[in-house]
């Protein structure tokens, strides 16, 4: 049977617009509302729940009373919720993935592979929440045994970002659930949607009441601040900005939480004159392009060697200036607008500066006209070390290059940043490669690719790019404390 593609208006009006507490869908206390932008257009899609201190404590109160008896449910049981979770958002992925790009503005094409990507976060950590498992141990001297058991760490606060507004709240709510953990989950102003979607989902999945709980707000810190500081919370998750990140990892020292920070990055992307350029020039579209340049693992500062460089420019600027810019329901549209107006002046100045430092254009530079935030495609050559790019986080369709001449030249500048996230490195050298994926200073390190995001892989970095781990074994580590147990066993002898 033919399956009707779903309108713009029909999937904005299936969503949910309500705060989820305890189970039910409600109100905001105040009867406050937020609006929710398309990106592409900046006009008004719906209005949401804008949710206040009161409601914020209201949701964490369920999450706690929820916590005891979820922590009881098998872990079977809870697999079973994720993997229906999982099942869910395949059959749902074309009406899920338009929201999407409504609200994030993002091309459908990037709209369902991150559907997909977030959906794979629930079935991998459906398959860890069967493998929890402690140990049992001899003491040295005899005598005693040691039994250690893991068990889930409590009612978790968990923050997501705009720029992949479903699989950063899978990343997170797969592990709480597969552990045993209630949540308060609390999106992105901006993009409020897809999770409400989410929640929706994994209700339906039969996630049990107050086990996920989402409050929408356009006052994170007054919400937040104080259900960090109430003392029903056991940890923090929060992935954004590393100005927030620390903001946040003060007020979690009163009550000693539990924290996981994904904050900000400033990769590096390094091209040595072995490289096979056509692959370099597709990772480096991969690094750059992906959500159009707003991703944390974005690469943002490209160094190319000076024998390579100019024929890597010239293909990446051909590369990136035949990308089709658009609303990202149209077809054949490669780049969706910025998320916003205060976005798209930072990408602006950042360009300006790095031209006044002397850098070129070799394709785009500007902002483009018409209605929405869009920036075309840009490539810059010859930037400067005292450009702020070199140091700031661009979140944008801008690709900076910048020469070097040998390897501890390159190490150096790629090391010189506070971030620590990701790096990548274009080589056919066996020797180089390894050598320099051990020298970089970063959590993450993609060779010979320009992505490194999966499911079944260890998230995160170092420095000031994070704390712990997302995803893989390590993902699920995060929601669960060890109990050791201490069993005297007297010697018979």
């Amino acid at each position: 049977m033919h399956q009707v593609a779903p309108t713009e208006a029909d999937v904005v009006a299936r969503v949910p617009r309500r705060l989820h507490i305890g189970g039910r869908w409600v109100g905001a206390a105040s009867g406050a509302t937020l609006d929710v932008l398309d990106p592409a257009t900046g006009q008004v899609l719906c209005a949401v729940a804008d949710a206040s201190p009161e409601d914020g404590r209201a949701a964490l109160e369920a999450a706690a009373a929820a916590q005891p008896s979820f922590a009881r449910v098998p872990p079977r049981a809870r697999a079973d919720i994720l993997h229906r979770a999982f099942e869910l958002l395949h059959e749902r992925i074309e009406d899920l993935a338009l929201l999407m790009t409504l609200e994030m503005g993002k091309p459908l094409a990037e709209s369902r592979g991150e559907i997909a990507y977030a959906a794979e976060f629930f079935r991998h950590f459906a398959e860890e929440a069967v493998r929890i498992s402690g140990g049992y141990q001899v003491a040295p001297a005899g005598g005693a045994r040691f039994l250690l058991a893991k068990q889930p760490v409590g009612p978790c606060l968990l923050i997501t970002p705009w720029n992949f507004p479903m699989a950063m709240g899978t990343r997170k709510l797969g592990p709480a659930i597969a552990a045993g953990c209630t949540s308060v989950i609390k999106p992105a102003a901006q993009t409020p949607l897809s999770m409400l979607a989410l929640v929706g989902i994994l209700q339906e999945a039969g996630a049990p009441d107050g086990v996920v709980n989402v409050i929408t707000t356009s006052r994170s810190g007054p919400v937040i601040e104080p259900l960090i500081r109430s003392g029903l919370a056991r940890k923090l998750s929060f992935t954004g900005s590393t100005a927030v990140g620390r903001t946040l990892l003060e007020q979690c020292a009163e009550k000693v939480l539990r924290t996981s920070m994904e904050l900000g990055g400033n990769a590096p992307f390094i091209v040595f004159p072995d490289a096979d350029l056509d692959a370099a020039v597709e990772g480096a579209v991969a690094a750059k392009m992906r959500n159009s340049g707003e991703a944390c693992t974005a690469a943002n500062r490209m160094y190319v060697h000076a024998d390579v460089i100019d024929d890597f420019g010239a293909r990446l600027a051909d590369r990136m200036g035949a990308m089709r810019v658009g609303r990202g329901t149209e077809d054949g549209v490669g780049v969706g607008p910025l998320i916003d107006a205060r976005a798209r002046e930072k990408v602006q100045s950042l360009v300006d500066d790095a031209v006044q430092r002397g850098a070129r254009v070799l394709t785009g530079g500007r902002a483009l006209d018409g209605e929405g935030y869009f920036y075309s495609p840009t490539v810059l050559t010859g930037v400067s070390a005292s450009a702020r790019m070199r140091h700031e986080e661009i979140f944008g369709p801008v690709a900076p290059l910048t020469p070097f001449h040998d390897e501890v030249e390159v190490l150096a500048a790629a090391n010189d940043t506070e971030y620590g996230l990701v790096s990548f490195v274009y080589t056919r050298d066996l020797d180089r490669a390894l050598r320099v994926a051990e020298a970089l200073e970063t959590g993450m390190v993609g060779l010979n690719q320009g992505v490194v995001s999966n499911p079944a892989a260890p998230f995160g970095g170092i420095k000031a790019s994070g704390l712990g781990r997302e995803g893989g074994r390590e993902g699920i580590e995060e929601y669960l404390e060890t109990k050791y147990i201490g069993i005297a066993v007297p010697s018979t002898s």
